[in-house]
C-alpha cells in the first residue's frame, strides 16, 4: 500500500483483516512509526482498533523502504494524494514518483506484478503519463506479466469502514485489457457487484460520482431557498421528491445523449428562474441548466457541420418518440439551425402528422418551422434516398438500416461516447 494516509490506511487495514498480507509504505516516517506501533495515522471511527488488531496479528506492517516492499509484494496499490494545483488541475507528481520508483525496482525482473492506481486521477493521466513512465522505468512492456490498472475508491470520511464493506460496486479499470482477476480477488469477501472496464471510464466514474453528490447538495439547497421565498417547507419538498424512486432517485434521465425539450422542463425551469430573479434569490445551479442544454445542442450542430454534408435526413422530430409534441423539441431547434445554414433537410417522424397538430403545438411549429409540410417524408427509405448524412434523433430510428456508404450521426450516442468504441454506430 503505497501511501498510508486516509484511503491507504483504511484500505490496508481492511485488506489485512480479509486475509491478505499488507505492507504500508510511506515517505512520512511518523506515519510509518505510528502504523508499526498499531496506531492509525488518521482519525476514523473504528480504524484505530482495526489497525491495532491487524498489526498484532502480523498481517499489517509498515516501512519507508519501497525497494523491500516491492520485492515482497505481488500487487502495488498506489494511494498517495493528488491535490489540486494552483490552477485547479490535478497534481499527479506524487503518483508519478511512486510509479517510477516501483518500475525501477521491477527493472530486469520478469515476475508477475500489478500496479493498481487507487488515487483519484482524471482520465488520460494514467494512459498518457503513468503507463509510459512505468514501461520506461521497468524496461518492460505492459502486458500479461506487468499490469497497470486503476481501482477507484468510494470511501466517505466518518463512515469509511462501512463504505469499504458495503460499496455500491467494485470498479477496476484495466489498461490495454490487462487481466483484472488479481485485483478483483482482493475484494472477494465484499458482497458487491464487480465491474471491469477501461481505465479512462473507471477514472471518470469516481469524478462523476463526486460531482453528482455536489450537484445534489447544491440542488437541494437551491430548492430550499426557493421554498423559503415561496413560503413552502423546503425540507418536506425534498423529502417528498426523494420518495419518487421511479423518476427522481433512480437511473431515469441519467443516460447521457442529446438535449432535453418538451412542454414541461424548459417552461418550469424558466418559471423558477423568473421568481428567483424577482426575489433576488441566487440559484446559480438552476440558472445554468438551460444554457447547459443549449450548449449541448450547439455541440450537435458543430458535429453535423464538421461532416461537410449539405443534404441531410433527420429521423425523429418530436422531443421524444411516441408523441407528436414539438414544443421546445431540441430536434426542431436543430432543424431550424440547419435550414438557416443552407442545408437541404428532410425529416422522418411517423408520430408527427400536420393535420393532427393543434393549439400551442401547432402555433409553435408554425413559428419555428413554417414549411414543415415540405420537409416531412413518409418513410425512412425516402430519407435514405435523399440524404448524404442521416441524423438519428430518437428511438424512431431503431430497426432501420441505412446505405453502407452513407454517413450517420446518432445523437443518442455520438456527443457522449468516443468514436473508437462500440458505443458509436
Amino acid at each position: 500500500m503505497f501511501g498510508v494516509g486516509y484511503v491507504g490506511c483504511v484500505t490496508a487495514a481492511c485488506l489485512s483483516r480479509d486475509g491478505h498480507q499488507v505492507i504500508g509504505v510511506d515517505v512520512d516516517a511518523g506515519k510509518v512509526e505510528a502504523l508499526q506501533a498499531g496506531q492509525s495515522p488518521v482519525s476514523e471511527p473504528g480504524l484505530e482498533d482495526l489497525v491495532a488488531e491487524q498489526v498484532a496479528a502480523g498481517s499489517l506492517r509498515a516501512t519507508i523502504d519501497l525497494e523491500a516492499a516491492v520485492a515482497e509484494s505481488e500487487i502495488a496499490l498506489v494511494t498517495v494524494g493528488t491535490p489540486s494545483a494552483r490552477d485547479g488541475s490535478v497534481s499527479a507528481a506524487a503518483v508519478e514518483s511512486v510509479v517510477q520508483q516501483i518500475g525501477q525496482q521491477l527493472h530486469g525482473a520478469e515476475r508477475d506484478y500489478s500496479v493498481v492506481i487507487r488515487s483519484t486521477l482524471l482520465p488520460g493521466l494514467l494512459e498518457e503519463r503513468l503507463a509510459p513512465l512505468l514501461e520506461e522505468a521497468s524496461g518492460r512492456r505492459l502486458g500479461d506479466s506487468l499490469r497497470l490498472l486503476n481501482n477507484p475508491e468510494f470511501l466517505r470520511e466518518s463512515s469509511a469502514l462501512k463504505d469499504y464493506d458495503a460499496p455500491p460496486y467494485v470498479v477496476v479499470g484495466a489498461y490495454q485489457d490487462a487481466p483484472a482477476d488479481d485485483v478483483l480477488a482482493l475484494y472477494q469477501n465484499i458482497p458487491a457487484e464487480q465491474i471491469v472496464t477501461d481505465t479512462r471510464t473507471a477514472s471518470l466514474v469516481k469524478y462523476a460520482c463526486n460531482a453528482f453528490h455536489a450537484v445534489k447538495v447544491a440542488f437541494a439547497n437551491e430548492i430550499g431557498s426557493l421554498a423559503k421565498g415561496l413560503s413552502a417547507d423546503g425540507r418536506q419538498v425534498m423529502e417528498i421528491v426523494c420518495r419518487d424512486t421511479k423518476l427522481n432517485v433512480s437511473p431515469a434521465y441519467l443516460r447521457p445523449g442529446f438535449a432535453f425539450g418538451g412542454s414541461c422542463l424548459p417552461k418550469d425551469l424558466r418559471a423558477l428562474m423568473r421568481f428567483a430573479q424577482r426575489e433576488a434569490i441566487e440559484v446559480s445551479l438552476l440558472n445554468s441548466i438551460l444554457p447547459s442544454n443549449q450548449a449541448h445542442l450547439q455541440r450537435a450542430v458543430e458535429l453535423v457541420k464538421s461532416t461537410g454534408c449539405r443534404k441531410i435526413g433527420l429521423v425523429g422530430l418530436s422531443f421524444k418518440a411516441g408523441t407528436d409534441d414539438l414544443r421546445e423539441s431540441p430536434f426542431v431547434s436543430l432543424a431550424q439551425i440547419l435550414i438557416g445554414e443552407g442545408c437541404d433537410l428532410k425529416i422522418y417522424d411517423p408520430g408527427v402528422s400536420l393535420p393532427r397538430l393543434k393549439g400551442r403545438n401547432l402555433a409553435y411549429i408554425d413559428q419555428r418551422l413554417p414549411h414543415l409540410a415540405a420537409l416531412l417524408v413518409d418513410s425512412p427509405e425516402e430519407i435514405d434516398q435523399h440524404a448524404e448524412l442521416v441524423i438519428l434523433g430518437t428511438s424512431v430510428a431503431d430497426g432501420f438500416s441505412w446505405d453502407q456508404g452513407k454517413q450517420v450521426v446518432d445523437l443518442r450516442k455520438e456527443l457522449v461516447c468516443p468514436g473508437d468504441t462500440s458505443c458509436r454506430g
